[in-house]
């Protein structure tokens, strides 16, 4: 039993060995028919081909010969050679040499027809480009050229080589159809479409040729500085015009042995490939220059989206776009969202270009110094607040109500100074921007208003930052900043009130307002122009720390000192009365220098108050140094450039220098008798006694006289 079932499983085993061995067997043979089939093919195809690849005319007449059996020669390779060789990998039987051996001998001949295809490919499509790369990109523009071979001049030559359709196919049959015509899109783009849709003096010239047919460049004077829209559509479509009848308007079958009809359209795939990039050039170099940059040319811009749909329409016709609207036409027809976002960003743009302008070009404002911007439009109907009319018998009474003194027309005006020239023309740039919001769309009105909101905070972040070197150390600088954001403030205070009723219903609800940018548009001024005070302040206190504390003048060289320190003072705020002369509204000029001019005198009087030994001659070279002071001081009280004017205000100096009374007192004590100091302080009820407390006096009289029965009795009055 065990003898009959191990032959059975023999028998059974030589039997599955037979099989295998017969299968191996007859597969190799028929690999070896398909190796000497198809090698046998390529051999003779190349015998006839390769000896005569050393001339041109040549080669392409055994091309065109290869051309009808291309189709065969693939599908053989590729249906029984590639099949087979599959199948055997699927088997496990890949380490055969033969079949390594073959793989390799399909892949050199289909590298040599790639090869071959090649060249005639160059010889069908050319381009030509410029000998030299060091010249201008019109130059090179204009030496470019790319030619196209036509059919119907292969037809009409004796030995015709293979047709541009015959190339095309081959490439598709290889799989490298994609390749080539992505590698041509590409030139074609950086070459020929580029340069029309970013340059206005470029058009393209078709010149047909017995042979073939050349597209270049011509140049045209313009003073454009970008080309226009239609223009840029009209040569671009010419160009693929030409491309599309000479090169890709051939009809492909992908599937010739089946007879299956499976069309390749060969301008949808140069379409997908250069579609995105050429679309996204023409809204860069041409659209975006096109957008309107005022709200009354938005209307012109239907004829660029109207140009925009026949220019795709026409890449529809000729296969080169898909039937969905594309990016191109999108960007067009979304001109109100475009033109808003232009128009802000141009907003800003010029609004920070005149922050960072120089500060001391200045123009002269009056209270009757208006905004230079056309009226503004009355409210439309519907927007119009109902108010209520008043019968002229009502309105004479409440005319009659109204006092007797009015203010006078300008009580709320900004006081006539100077400010910077950019600033009068920012806030113009900010009124006519309000302007044009009251014409827009509902959107653009709302990013037009708050584009003016933006220029105002940006100006509050890149004026102080900009110009901050020379606002610490120029004056006239500080001065007219002050007046800058003073203007701004002022301005801000009515600016929304007046676009209320004519702007979009959206920004009618009580947003439509700019008061609360005024409080820092004030403090950023006043700050200014108090660290410029703060400076004067330490410069004239740093000149008199060196009149030696005004101690013994009886030496000349303390006194020398004392009269060099006083000068320079006096000096400096005559400078500083010139530097703010007509920039400073003539209250804020005396509020200054009188501040400044009473922080001297406060100094020279604190100086000699604590001295505590003053001599007769000590006394008068004091005296003579406040003369000098009382003299000139109030010379630096000038606003005006018109001298004449200035005289009430150097009348009015004690009203906006505190110290000046004080000093005058100081001057007389320097030169008055016991008598006449007692007299003068007359029981604390006495200028003097409004001018010095009864320990300052006690101390000027022990530092002026000596200890006597006389002093001490003066001393004792002075209670």
């Amino acid at each position: 039993m065990a003898s009959f079932v191990t032959e059975v499983l023999a028998h059974s085993g030589r039997l599955e060995k037979e099989d295998l061995c017969t299968r191996i067997s007859r597969l190799t043979q028929r690999v070896e028919e398909i190796k000497g089939e198809v090698c046998s093919m390529i051999s003779k195809k190349y015998s006839e081909f390769l000896p005569s690849m050393q001339s041109a005319h040549d080669l392409v007449t055994q091309v065109d010969k290869l051309s009808d059996d291309i189709d065969l020669l693939k599908s053989r390779i590729e249906s029984e050679a590639q099949i087979c060789l599959k199948l055997l990998k699927s088997r496990k039987c890949f380490d055969l040499k033969i079949l390594k051996s073959l793989s390799m001998e399909l892949t050199i001949q289909k590298q040599n027809i790639l090869y071959h295809l090649g060249e005639e490919w160059q010889k069908l499509i050319g381009w030509k480009f410029p000998p030299s790369k060091d010249i201008s990109n019109l130059e090179s523009c204009l030496q470019t050229e790319l030619h196209l071979c036509t059919e119907q001049s292969q037809k009409e030559e004796k030995t015709p080589g293979p047709s541009i359709s015959s190339v095309l196919l081959a490439f598709s049959l290889l799989g490298e159809l994609h390749t080539k015509l992505k590698s041509f899109g590409q030139m074609l783009l950086k070459y020929i479409l580029r340069p029309l849709a970013s340059c206005p003096s470029l058009f393209a010239v078709i010149e047909s040729q017995p042979n073939i047919i050349i597209i270049r460049f011509e140049s045209v004077m313009t003073d454009l500085e970008h080309p226009s829209p239609s223009e840029v559509f009209a040569k671009i479509r010419l160009v693929l015009e030409v491309v599309q009848k000479q090169l890709l308007d051939l009809p492909l079958d992908a599937d010739v042995e089946n007879e299956k009809t499976s069309k390749i359209i060969l301008a949808e795939m140069l379409g997908d490939m250069i579609w995105e990039d050429l679309s996204e050039c023409l809204i860069k170099n041409c659209l975006v220059y096109s957008i309107p940059t005022n709200s009354s040319k938005l209307q012109q811009y239907e004829e660029i989206i109207q140009s925009t749909e026949e220019f795709e329409n026409a890449l529809k016709e000729m296969s080169f776009l898909k039937g969905s609207t594309t990016d191109l036409l999108k960007y067009a027809r979304n001109i109100n969202s475009h033109f808003a976002n232009k128009k802000c960003q141009d907003v800003i743009v010029a609004a920070r270009n005149l922050m960072t302008s120089e500060i001391h070009n200045t123009v002269k404002i009056t209270p009757a110094s208006k905004i230079s911007v056309p009226d503004l439009p009355s409210p439309a109907e519907d927007d119009k607040l109902q108010v209520q009319k008043v019968s002229t018998t009502q309105y004479n009474e409440v005319m009659n109500l109204e006092p007797e003194n009015t203010l006078d027309q300008h009580s709320f005006s900004l006081p006539t100074c100077r400010i910077s020239e950019s600033v009068k023309k920012l806030m113009e740039l900010a009124y006519q921007t309000l302007l044009e919001a009251t014409t827009s769309s509902d959107q653009c009105a709302v990013q037009l208003f708050y584009s003016v909101r933006n220029i105002f905070h940006l100006f509050h972040d890149v004026v102080p930052t900009y110009h901050r070197e020379n606002l610490q150390k120029l004056p006239q600088l500080a001065a007219i900043h002050h007046n800058n954001c003073m203007y701004i403030a002022h301005h801000l205070l009515t600016l929304g009130h007046q676009f209320r009723l004519r702007l979009a219903p959206i920004l009618c609800d009580g947003t439509t307002t700019f008061v609360d940018l005024v409080p820092g548009f004030r403090r950023l001024g006043t700050e200014c122009f108090l660290a410029q005070m703060r400076a004067q302040k330490g410069e004239l206190l740093e000149r008199l720390s060196s009149a030696r504390n005004f101690s013994n003048m009886d030496d000349e060289d303390n006194y020398s000192a004392a009269s060099k320190a006083v000068r320079q003072v006096l000096h400096q705020l005559k400078r500083l009365g010139i530097v703010w002369q007509d920039v400073l509204p003539v209250n804020i000029y005396c509020k200054a220098m009188g501040t400044l001019l009473s922080t001297t005198i406060s100094e020279i009087i604190g100086r000699i108050t604590a001295l505590e030994d003053i001599s007769t001659e000590d006394g008068d070279r004091l005296y003579s140094l406040c003369k000098t002071v009382m003299d000139e001081g109030p010379q630096v009280f000038a606003p005006l450039s018109e001298e004449n004017k200035n005289k009430k205000y150097q009348e009015e100096v004690p009203v906006y220098v505190p110290k000046w009374m004080p000093f005058k007192e100081l001057m007389i004590m320097l030169q008055a008798s016991l008598q006449e100091i007692g007299d003068r302080w007359a029981d604390g009820k006495g200028p003097l006694a409004a001018a010095f407390s009864s320990s300052e006096v006690k101390a000027l009289i022990r530092a002026l006289f000596q200890n006597t029965e006389r002093r001490a009795a003066a001393l004792a009055k002075i209670k």
